[in-house]
């Protein structure tokens, strides 16, 4: 694994706009993802214009990265940028009780 990224982190990737599609749809073009995919954004975005659209790592396989952006968006790895690291939920309380 590269940078430190794993299962469940937030990563973003950075997407240029390629039009408009409606008046709340956007058509972005992703590197390394050969198909257009289209997000929903609602301020004035310009054709050529970035956008950092982020969500989750679903698998990590080989230079290859799964994010959850809507549908399933593989990636390489060198496209993306970690955002915020993926922290388990934390026991309140022992597994066991104390014997006394």
């Amino acid at each position: 694994m590269e940078r430190g990224i794993g299962i469940g982190d937030l990563v973003a990737v950075t997407a240029k706009v390629r039009g408009r599609v409606d008046e709340k749809t956007v058509s972005v073009s992703i590197p390394s993802y050969d198909f257009p995919h289209s997000t929903r954004e609602t301020s004035d975005v310009k054709h050529g214009q970035e956008l950092e659209p982020n969500g989750q790592v679903t698998r990590i396989e080989d230079e290859k990265v799964t994010i959850a952006l809507g549908p399933l968006v593989a990636v390489d790895i060198g496209v993306v940028r970690l955002v915020e690291k993926y922290r388990g939920p934390s026991r309140k309380k022992l597994l066991r009780d104390i014997a006394d």
